[in-house]
């Protein structure tokens, strides 16, 4: 055996034969971790471990999925698979499908109640009490089994991230529970999943946290209102994050250049933290980057973006309106030119009307259309006493995107947003359901300028939720 899996379990002799009695067995078909292909093996179901083999008489196993209370598993319905199910750990999904349809229904329930006995600390479930996961994720109904036909699952919902305790699950679980609300993200040989699970393996292990000194890893994700684009950002110790960053970039095809690029202006700025974020569509759309959310002066955080236009006429403007700082600077990672670069401020005023009026002003400066009235109203009401703030995307051929961002929008204001951008907002509140937040960190009210969708990016005028999933520190 010379797969890393082999030398990993290879030198663990685990007979197949020695866990009986199980809890349950069978054979699955499995899809592979950083290579997706389709494998069949036999799977043991033992106390909270799920071994699998490549035969029944196998005395060493090739794998095993270790299920923990945050755990969950839900059957799938994929277009290119049948009797599909998944389970999620804090580590990744594991998707897998059986030979018949009535297959699905026995391992779900077996994998629920392995996951409802870690619950309990290895207390067994009284069989008259049902675990929680056996439920399906929409409206606690029974989950549909070996049904064709249909490529849109049905999204998670909040009760049953609420009967998981959200509070107590790791930024990391909320991510893929999340991932699993996105209709576009469900089918387990889609491109843009692959590119997901890429991107989360990159993320550095809590572990790694143990020395340094109280930071914290943070968790992020913004979505549209149409749930059609997200981006997903993790930032941490620059110590702890610069060599998986620079992996993840090298492994995903960017530039040598780019790379030198973030070691330059790293060098420049020193953040204590830095981070990467990919963007996804469900036209196909993904990109990538890295960015640095510390406070730095403005003159430094221009450095990162390149010369044009653009960015000359964005510094002349900061100057008239007296911004001198930024509080995050970005950029992508893409293989092609032209670069983008997106620097994040406050919008400089005494109040809350005054900055209003100077990020309009910014929409007409920059070049990009007035907000729409019934959006721009709507905004007006949106008055917060926390500071308004801006995004501005640059480019060599010109601004690339704007976007306003409204700090702690109520749930009305989320409403009406979605309303004007056209969303779903029972998809959103199954989004929201999934991360268990108490609603977005930031409402931003965004134009994409035309011939920067490249075909798979929404353009003109969007509605994007900014939020924060949560913070991962050494315990």
């Amino acid at each position: 055996m010379s797969s890393k899996k082999a030398k990993k379990y290879g030198d663990i002799k685990v007979p197949a034969q020695s866990l009986v009695p199980f809890d349950h067995s069978g054979n699955l078909t499995k899809q592979g971790g950083s290579i997706k292909t389709w494998k069949k093996r036999y799977f043991i179901l033992k106390g909270k471990t799920l071994f699998y083999y490549k035969a029944p008489t196998d005395a060493v196993f090739t794998g095993k999925i270790e299920l923990e209370e945050s755990s969950l598993v839900v059957p799938e319905q994929a277009k290119s698979k049948k009797n599909m199910l998944s389970i999620t750990t804090s580590k990744r999904v594991f998707f897998m499908f059986a030979d018949k349809p009535e297959e699905v229904k026995p391992w779900v329930d077996a994998i629920a109640k392995a996951i409802e006995f870690a619950r309990r600390g290895g207390v067994s479930t009284p069989s008259s009490q049902p675990a929680a996961t056996t439920q399906s994720i929409t409206n606690n109904t029974p989950a549909p089994t070996g049904q064709s036909g249909r490529s849109d699952p049905p999204p998670v919902t909040k009760p049953i991230v609420q009967q998981m305790g959200s509070a107590d699950m790791s930024p990391r679980v909320r991510l893929s529970l999340a991932k699993q609300a996105v209709r576009f993200l469900r089918d387990p040989e889609s491109k843009v999943l692959e590119f997901w699970d890429i991107w989360s393996d990159s993320i550095p292990p809590k572990d790694d946290m143990v020395s340094t000194s109280g930071l914290a890893m943070e968790f992020q994700v913004a979505t549209s209102a149409d749930m059609q684009k997200l981006t997903w950002r993790t930032c941490g110790p620059q110590n702890i994050f610069i060599q998986k960053m620079v992996d993840f970039f090298w492994n995903v095809g960017a530039p040598e250049t780019e790379i030198d690029r973030l070691n330059d202006i790293g060098a420049l700025i020193n953040p204590i933290k830095i981070g990467s974020w990919i963007d996804m569509s469900g036209k196909g759309g993904m990109d990538g980057g890295w960015y640095f959310p510390v406070d730095m002066p403005l003159k430094l955080a221009v450095e990162a973006a390149d010369d044009g236009e653009a960015i000359r006429k964005f510094r002349e403007w900061a100057e008239s309106k007296g911004v001198v700082t930024v509080f995050t600077v970005g950029r992508d990672m893409g293989a092609a030119p032209p670069r983008q670069t997106e620097l994040r401020f406050k919008l400089p005023g005494v109040d809350f009307e005054d900055q209003l009026r100077n990020g309009i002003d910014a929409f007409g400066a920059f070049g990009f259309p007035a907000l729409p009235s019934d959006a721009l109203e709507v905004l007006k009401r949106a008055r917060t006493t926390q500071p308004l703030c801006m995004s501005v995307i640059t480019s060599s051929e010109g601004f690339v995107r704007l976007g306003m961002l409204v700090p702690k929008p109520t749930t009305e204001i989320v409403l009406q947003m979605c309303a004007i951008a056209g969303g779903n907002n029972d998809e959103m509140a199954a989004f929201e359901g999934s991360l268990g937040t108490d609603g977005p960190q930031y409402v931003e009210y965004q134009y994409l300028n035309k011939g920067f969708g490249y075909g798979v990016y929404k353009e003109g005028f969007d509605i994007v939720f900014h939020y924060h999933v949560g913070d991962e520190r050494s315990e």
